[in-house]
């Protein structure tokens, strides 16, 4: 009975019944309230799952801000452009006109329902114009529907196309979007050389990705193929998914004389979502080399160390002491065996060393939602995914966890409050990462952090038994202590969002949490997994056996008897 019960729970095509049944399936007929957005689903082969409710949440509060940065923007190029022709006085006189010349356009590549289109156009400011696409002829029928129901037809456009041919016709820079908003199931990758050509200068490009298996670890040779990068199975795993996202973005822009500037990167639920500005300068692109690092990880102690692929320093040769000259670091940066623990390295990457977050933006986009919190549903959840973002060591990649660390030794876990406190005792700074609930993002070194582990060893020994089993956990427990440690716990040790109580970290509030099933007609026999197409085989034909026999049921009840 309990066999049965648990096989249940990892039996892949039982698992596929149970997320056909749950409630992130579309019901025909059903209306679907989201914000300010009403849309009424007739069919069940259109894609839509409220569990990205947040990401649409967080994608509006984004745009809020951007689009007024862009304006700005914009027209500090106009006023620049203007006095450099000696055209003040025209440009006094048509300010007005001038600023309402800058359109807003978005092109949502991948709409489904239209929800997302719709909610855009009700919900953000100064949009000109919203191009909801979809390759599904069901799905843009159900667009043009809820467009006409939600009375937004000034604003959106629905489109039938291939999402990346309709890119590649925006490519000539008149024609260009002002935002592009990719959200695919499963790898965005396909999508980025048309989407990066078809940004305007300056412009966003919002991005997510729901394979995480592969971005985690779990398949590092397909990784390689989809993002370009070697993905390393780690317990930082997800903040590693977002820099293998932006580096393989920034590659697909570096072709075309274009560089990213990341405004914020999230890691969510089952997904990533990255926010980036798109620029043009080929000065800029050489500089890509020093926001990209090789990454090695110790196997035995879980320790990574970045190997960036270049960097810059300044130039005697030059009359500017500003003037920056490129170079190749040495390499490797690591010996043959892990000075921590004795054990070799894997070597993964490359991925975005550079800061993946701009504090003053994510500041701005934090006090939207705060002052307008009823025009989110997932305020709560912004707020506090927000105030940690702006809390984390921007400047340091990656991060340790805690029970990764003390599992290592077998150690007794120390409380987090006491392993923040030694940090900053020692002099260095530490924070949380939105990205994982016991995360330690450090600028402490290594040995130090090895230190406060020996300390505390000292006071909650480990059995020897366990330490003779585990020669890797001796090695690095039977090091002497180079550091002073100070285990005094600190008030300030304690970050405002965790003292305020902010929802930071949010449970499942449903079953089958997830990204649900692909729509339906995105599958037809041969894109199904081997595993969905069997199921129920050998009853099908003996179904098909007794439609086509009905004297088959005789003959097997008289044998019975």
């Amino acid at each position: 009975m309990y066999f049965r019960r648990y096989w249940k729970l990892f039996n892949p095509i039982l698992q596929h019944k149970m997320r056909m049944e749950t409630s992130t399936d579309v019901i025909p007929n059903k209306t679907i309230k989201e914000g300010q957005a009403e849309i009424c689903l007739t069919t069940e082969k259109v894609f839509y799952n409220p569990v990205q409710e947040f990401n649409r949440d967080l994608s509006i509060a984004v745009l809020s801000i951007f689009t007024d940065d862009y304006k700005t923007e914009n027209r500090a190029k106009a006023e620049k452009k203007t006095k450099k022709d000696g055209q003040m006085d025209v440009m006094s006189e048509n300010s007005n006109t001038e600023s309402n010349a800058i359109n807003i356009t978005i092109l949502e590549a991948l709409s489904a329902t239209g929800l997302r289109s719709i909610r855009y156009a009700k919900e953000v400011p100064n949009v000109t114009k919203i191009v909801a696409n979809d390759f599904s002829i069901q799905a843009v029928e159900t667009i043009k529907a809820n467009v006409i129901h939600n009375q937004v037809e000034n604003l959106i456009e629905t489109n039938h196309d291939d999402a990346c041919m309709l890119m590649y016709k925006h490519k000539q820079p008149a024609k260009r979007f002002t935002a592009i908003d990719l959200d695919p199931y499963g790898c965005p990758s396909i999508f980025l050389d048309s989407a990066i050509q078809s940004v305007s200068e300056g412009g966003l490009l919002l991005v997510t990705a729901t394979d995480m298996a592969v971005l985690a670890g779990n398949s590092p040779e397909t990784c390689y193929c989809k993002y370009g990068a070697v993905s390393l199975k780690t317990k930082c795993c997800h903040e590693m998914a977002l820099r293998i996202l932006l580096q393989c973005i920034e590659q697909h822009a570096n072709r075309y004389s274009r560089y990213i500037v990341p405004l914020l990167s999230i890691s969510a639920d089952f997904y990533i979502r990255v926010f980036v500005k798109v620029y043009s300068g080929a000065i800029h692109c050489k500089k890509t080399t020093s926001k990209l690092s090789m990454v090695y990880h110790c196997v035995g102690c879980d320790h990574i160390t970045l190997q960036p692929l270049g960097g810059f320093k300044p130039n005697p040769s030059e009359k500017n002491p500003e003037q920056m000259k490129s170079y190749l670091p040495p390499a490797p940066v690591v010996g043959e065996h892990c000075v921590h623990c004795n054990q070799r390295h894997h070597l993964g990457g490359p991925i975005w060393s550079a800061p993946i977050h701009d504090e003053a933006f994510v500041s701005r986009v934090l006090m939207h939602v705060q002052e307008h919190p009823a025009l989110f549903g997932t305020a709560k959840r912004i707020e506090g995914v927000l105030s940690m973002v702006r809390e984390e060591l921007h400047s340091v990649p990656l991060y340790y966890t805690l029970d990764k660390m003390f599992g290592r030794v077998h150690l007794e876990t120390m409380p987090m409050m006491v392993m923040r406190s030694a940090i900053m005792n020692a002099g260095h700074k530490v924070s949380y990462s939105h990205a994982s609930k016991l995360s330690i993002k450090t600028t402490a070194p290594a040995h130090l952090m090895w230190d406060i582990l020996r300390t505390w060893e000292k006071t909650h020994p480990v059995k020897p038994a366990k330490l003779d089993a585990d020669p890797v956990a001796k090695f690095i427990l039977s090091q002497p202590i180079q550091s002073e440690v100070d285990l005094t716990e600190r008030l300030d040790a304690n970050p405002i969002s965790r003292r305020d109580g902010r929802l930071r970290f949010q449970f499942n509030p449903t079953p089958y949490w997830g990204p649900g099933s692909r729509a339906n007609v995105n599958i037809g026999e041969e894109k199904m997994s081997k595993a969905i197409r069997n199921q129920n085989k050998h009853s099908n034909k003996s179904k098909a056996k007794r439609q086509h026999s009905p004297q088959l049921d005789e003959e097997q009840c008289k044998k019975q008897c």
